[in-house]
């Protein structure tokens, strides 16, 4: 496709079906994605919530926004998407196919971003806590890091 310009005749369904979707459509696409309260996010504070357990969203007074904080004990918890974080190993960690140079580079930014806050936050005496995208999809597996963060919130060794 020529600069995102589509064949005429062809609509927008039938190249959105065909897998192959113009740059306009990519664009709504991706910029349809959320950063805040995403499913698997939702998921774990779900989980977490379940349990008894109370905790902040994105705090404001530290140097970088983890998704869920508990103050108190100085401990955060980053939900990291799969796609944007690029999970080593992780079948969605894929690269798109187009403009490989552009999302190589904004890959290894985050990546960068990501290990940059997670040190400041060690730095500062917070735990952190990463948490992938593919490990909130199954259920028995969110019981499992929400125990494990249960443990370390109540300080309780044998559940962490």
């Amino acid at each position: 496709m020529n600069g995102g310009q589509r064949p005429q005749g062809v609509s927008l369904e039938k190249l959105l079906k065909a897998g192959v979707p113009p740059s306009a459509a990519r664009s709504r696409i991706m910029a349809a994605i959320r950063s805040r309260n995403t499913s698997p996010e939702v998921a774990l504070r779900r989980m977490l919530h379940q349990r008894g357990l109370r905790f902040r969203l994105k705090a404001k007074n530290l140097p970088c926004k983890p998704d869920i904080i508990f103050p108190s004990q100085r401990l955060a918890v980053f939900v990291h998407g799969c796609f944007w974080h690029q999970h080593d190993g992780c079948k969605y960690a894929r690269i798109p196919k187009s403009r490989i140079e552009f999302w190589a580079e904004k890959f290894r930014r985050n990546r960068h971003r990501d290990a940059r806050n997670i040190a400041t936050l060690q730095e500062c005496g917070w735990t952190p806590i990463v948490v992938w995208e593919c490990e909130l999809k199954d259920e028995l597996r969110v019981i499992e890091i929400a125990s494990h963060v249960e443990g370390l919130v109540r300080g309780n060794p044998n559940t962490a």
